[in-house]
């Protein structure tokens, strides 16, 4: 829970400290695959495994369902357009408007799942707990509970069924 508080005051900060936190994040990951290789630039084998760096720790340390890195078709075109100056490897600055423009949609599903999960569920809930009223048994408990607890035990039933929906697809 307290990631996903720290994600929403983050975004809070906007677009600029998206982009300084994206570029510790490539910074990082390009450092951790150039000291591998030696070099200051990164070959297609070398980004591939950028990227699954990359996604590793999107799914690590944002909250929601598991996101796939994208097939090494799309990695490799994409590498194509990134590469400005045209020598089929990617220095610092093209790895990180590579990944800028690769992780650009995977933000918004984020973003997306994060309105559903922490703003629309819990606001549904406290509109439908008074519906419970008139069913039997269930009704009675639910007017016992706190707005708060009844909110996130809804919220975390989305959760659930988004993740169940998700595994049967």
């Amino acid at each position: 829970m307290g990631q996903v508080l720290a994600c929403i005051q983050d975004k809070l900060h906007g677009k600029e400290w998206r982009h300084q936190q994206l570029r510790k994040i490539t910074d990082r990951v390009f450092d951790r695959v150039k000291t591998d290789a030696g070099r200051e630039h990164l070959t297609f084998e070398e980004l591939y495994i950028a990227v699954l760096f990359v996604y590793n720790d999107v799914n690590k340390h944002i909250p929601g369902p598991h996101i796939d890195p994208p097939p090494k078709e799309k990695v490799k075109t994409m590498m194509e357009v990134c590469d400005f100056n045209l020598d089929g490897v990617l220095d610092r600055e093209e790895f990180y408007q590579f990944i800028k423009k690769l992780t650009a949609d995977t933000l918004d599903i984020v973003s997306r799942n994060l309105i559903i999960a922490l703003v629309l569920a819990p606001t549904v809930a406290i509109l439908t707990k008074r519906a419970t009223e008139g069913v039997p048994g269930v009704g009675k408990v639910v007017q016992k509970l706190p707005n708060s607890v009844y909110a996130s035990l809804i919220a975390l039933s989305v959760l659930l069924l988004e993740n169940v929906a998700e595994a049967s697809t």
